[in-house]
């Protein structure tokens, strides 16, 4: 503007005003345009947010019924509160227990004589070794730490479980330990190496030895097991939280001699809630598709997304699916929503829940209501089981052929396994290694084995009370073969299933060598005429092979040949999932919207810039203009200023010559 500013001095008309209003004028209709299209891209953009969030939710209650165990529910209950039940609902099944409890699980305490003083009176130097279950400790006590407190100190920094401190009676201080896990397994032996040359007696570190056949200190609280009865079965375990005994049940037991009913109910009301959570979100949808594309018939006034062809794509595909009769359901008791209890309002579109209806679909045709939802197997051979189908499994029969059944892996020892064995310090440890990755060591309690079938039944225990192997999650069941030779066999099947004896310190007593077992094979065969890979007992194809691509069953039993068939059935729930996930993924139709729409705005972007500079030009012309003409009004003006004064200087002669 300060370059204009001398504007209309020669014309009082041309002045930077009037270029201001001729430049406004010429930039509104463009402008005004601009403004409007990017404040109607911009609501759009909002819109599809908005729709792409409620069709995003839509998608979790749908993939929690796409997933076969969510469509089963159980609740457990206890009618003791002594016996607390937990329930994992995936592994759990209909069951009534009484659950007795025998005895709870203790943690041991033991305590030493009454010492005069915690921190100078002297208990004597050498060496304490403490041991919890697999683990031991040394100690070494000497003119730096031999009080009742330095001791305490020591066994702390062990770190092998177990707790010491000094209790202050009134009349002497007493040194207590305590294990800190519970269970006979943890219950601690102490051992000394006593300065004084005698390890045994009541003077100096020995004092504290408790070892099981020298018990110098007091046991104030005894090492003991839960014991508890499942419906007249016995069970022992360390804790007092019992698992592994009922699948998907676990008790926490709080009292001893008490008795309580448990029982395991299918929960259709929990599966009804989940169902509900899904017809929820629908109509959320529902009621935001209506929002942004509905018609006010009264007012003649649509919405942003009325006749949008993305939102009408979007409710075609999302009817199709819940409309119609799930493929392999035909003949089915429950083939639609419908048939469980789903029905669509004709008026508002959106979905309402009889609950009472689908609890009794659910209660009568659990399978079927399964398949309505979930993913689903149904194999006519008993011993073929679903296991579960890949992103391109296409619904449809399938036919299974086996050529080669999975076994497991196993070794066996060289001789016979004698009665009346006896296992003592010299033999009673040997080493297995289990599919290819674990290592377990096993020492067998010293005693002697009436029969081979006892003594096999000692290997069993102590193999099952394998911590590496638990953590592994693998297991290994010893057997006499026919021959009455130890053999271990793997539980896992396929080729890396193996077991081998890897060190035996008496092979004699067990009839062992050291040996490497043989690897069990995996299942081979084919799926839909097509040549399947095998996994241990799974069976499966890969990606390309056609409508059964990324199927995958177990095979169960030692029959090879044709093996039946497989009906996939693919349920709403999962087809709901992926149509949820094209429609907001990278390539669907949200993005593709989305993506035009961003373009848009960048493209009114670069025609506001357009716009700038056109203008910019086009004041920059008007004030060379204005100019021109201002310069050339302003000479004019002089011009007529000089010829006025001429004049008037004519005007006084004329007279004078008059």
């Amino acid at each position: 503007m300060a370059g204009i500013s001398s504007l209309g001095i020669g014309s009082g008309v041309l002045s930077s005003d009037l270029v201001d209003q001729l430049v406004a004028a010429e930039r509104k209709p463009t402008e005004s345009r601009l403004e409007f299209n990017t404040q109607r891209t911009e609501a759009l953009l909002s819109a599809y947010g908005t729709l792409r969030s409620a069709i995003t939710e839509l998608r979790l209650p749908m993939r929690q019924l796409s997933a076969p165990d969510n469509m089963t529910a159980f609740s457990a209950s206890s009618s003791n509160d002594d016996v607390a039940v937990t329930l994992d609902d995936s592994k759990a099944s209909r069951g009534s227990y009484t659950v007795q409890v025998d005895s709870l699980a203790q943690a041991q305490s033991l305590a030493s004589g009454t010492f005069s003083d915690k921190d100078t009176t002297g208990i004597g130097t050498g060496s304490l070794t403490l041991q919890v279950g697999d683990e031991s400790k040394v100690l070494t006590i000497d003119g730096t730490n031999n009080t009742l407190q330095g001791l305490a100190n020591e066994i702390n920094d062990a770190g092998i479980g177990v707790t010491a401190g000094v209790i202050d009676t009134g009349s002497g201080f007493r040194l207590v330990m305590s294990a800190e896990e519970t269970g006979t397994a943890n219950a601690v032996t102490i051992t000394a190496s006593d300065d004084d040359g005698n390890n045994t007696d009541t003077a100096g570190l020995s004092r504290f030895v408790f070892d099981g056949t020298t018990n110098n200190l007091t046991e104030t609280i005894v090492a003991k097991d839960a014991v508890v009865q499942v419906n007249g079965i016995q069970i022992t375990r360390p804790t007092n939280n019992i698992e592994n005994v009922i699948d998907g049940l676990s008790f926490e037991l709080k009292a001893e001699g008490v008795t309580s009913n448990v029982k395991v109910e299918q929960d259709f009301g929990a599966v009804a809630d989940r169902v509900q959570g899904f017809v929820d979100k629908f109509n959320s949808l529902q009621s935001v598709i209506k929002g942004l594309s509905g018609f006010n018939a009264e007012t003649g006034q649509g919405a942003l997304l009325t006749g949008d062809s993305t939102v009408r794509g979007i409710q075609n595909q999302l009817r199709n699916i819940l409309t119609r009769v799930v493929p392999g359901l035909e003949n089915a008791s429950v083939r639609s929503l419908a048939d469980a209890g789903i029905t669509t309002d004709f008026e508002s579109g959106n979905l309402e829940l009889d609950r009472t209806k689908l609890e009794e679909q659910l209660k009568n045709n659990p399978d079927d209501v399964t398949a309505l939802f979930a993913e689903q197997g149904r194999a006519s051979d008993a011993q073929v089981e679903f296991v579960r189908s890949g992103i391109s499994t296409e619904p449809g029969t399938y036919g299974i052929n086996v050529t080669q059944v999975a076994t497991r892996g196993s070794v066996s020892g060289n001789a016979a396994l004698a009665d009346n064995v006896t296992i003592d310090s010299t033999n009673d440890e040997l080493t297995l290694f289990v599919d290819e990755e674990t290592s377990v060591s096993l020492k067998l309690d010293a005693g002697t084995y009436a029969t081979a079938q006892d003594l096999a039944d000692q290997v069993q225990s102590q193999i099952n009370a394998s911590s590496a192997l638990s953590a592994a999650g693998g297991s290994v069941q010893v057997s006499l073969n026919g021959s009455g030779q130890l053999t271990f066999t793997s539980s896992k099947y396929g080729s890396e299933s193996n077991v081998s004896v890897t060190s035996v310190e008496s092979g004699a007593a067990l009839g062992l060598t050291v040996a490497t077992g043989t690897a069990g094979v995996d299942v081979e065969g084919t799926i839909d005429g097509r040549a399947a890979e095998g996994d241990g007992q799974v069976l499966f194809l890969g990606s390309g092979n056609g409508n059964a691509s990324g199927l995958q069953v177990k095979i169960t039993g030692d029959q090879i040949g044709s093996r039946g068939n497989i009906q996939f059935i693919e349920g709403i729930a999962e087809r709901t999932v992926d149509l949820v996930t094209n429609i907001v993924g990278a390539d669907g139709a949200l993005e593709s919207r989305t993506e035009g729409l961003n373009k848009e705005l960048e493209r009114i972007q670069a025609e506001q810039v357009k716009l700038d500079e056109r203008i910019a030009s086009y004041r920059e012309r008007l004030v060379s203009q204005f100019s021109a003409a201002d310069s050339l009004i302003s000479r004019l003006n002089s011009t007529r200023e000089y010829v006025s004064q001429q004049l008037a200087a004519l005007a006084p002669q004329n007279n004078r010559d008059n």
